[in-house]
């Protein structure tokens, strides 16, 4: 099946961010990537913003599905630490995507974007009461354990792709740190 227009626009957009970061993205380089005219976006998207937004949309979707993959891991913990390492891969394969869907007060607060977003989140929380359930992790409030895993992590790919993650404070590692998380929480 033919992808459409817009499909072909978001995901030129994403590929512009790739290479040149939020900079790399005005609509009409999105235009000309696609080979579309330059006022073609406009029928799709209000402004770059919006194109944006659709760009984050589309990928907190595909990191949601690498959440739901991760969870066919038979072993609960295991699951988890997939899941994690799946955000971990998305982030250094794609470091403005991530700033993109992480780090961006400028997207529109489009209801789509937000309920990808909550969509995701739940998937990772799935796999948090999945290990509560287990014992990989302890009993606590889920949201809350699955809000704290969800902020440490995030917080150690930020110092990594900003240049501040060093073994001399303890964050050389995003794994080994994601991994120390693990087993604190399991106590």
């Amino acid at each position: 099946m033919a992808e459409t227009t817009k499909a072909q626009l978001i995901a030129a957009a994403a590929a512009l961010l790739d290479s040149g970061g939020q900079a790399g993205v005005t609509l009409r380089a999105v235009a000309e990537r696609v080979g579309v005219s330059h006022n073609a976006p406009y029928r799709h998207f209000d402004d770059r913003s919006a194109l944006l937004g659709a760009v984050a949309e589309e990928d907190f979707r595909r990191l949601q599905q690498l959440f739901e993959d991760a969870g066919g891991e038979t072993e609960s913990g295991a699951a988890l630490r997939q899941a994690c390492a799946a955000v971990i891969g998305y982030a250094r394969r794609h470091p403005a995507r991530y700033r993109l869907l992480f780090s961006d007060p400028g997207l529109p607060p489009d209801p789509g974007l937000r309920e990808a977003a909550f969509a995701c989140f739940l998937t990772l929380s799935r796999l948090v009461a999945r290990c509560q359930t287990d014992g990989v992790l302890p009993e606590a409030d889920t949201v809350g354990l699955s809000g704290l895993v969800y902020a440490a992590v995030h917080g150690a790919i930020d110092l990594e792709l900003g240049g501040r993650a060093s073994g001399a404070k303890g964050l050389g590692d995003i794994d080994a740190t994601v991994a120390l998380l693990f087993d604190l929480l399991r106590g």
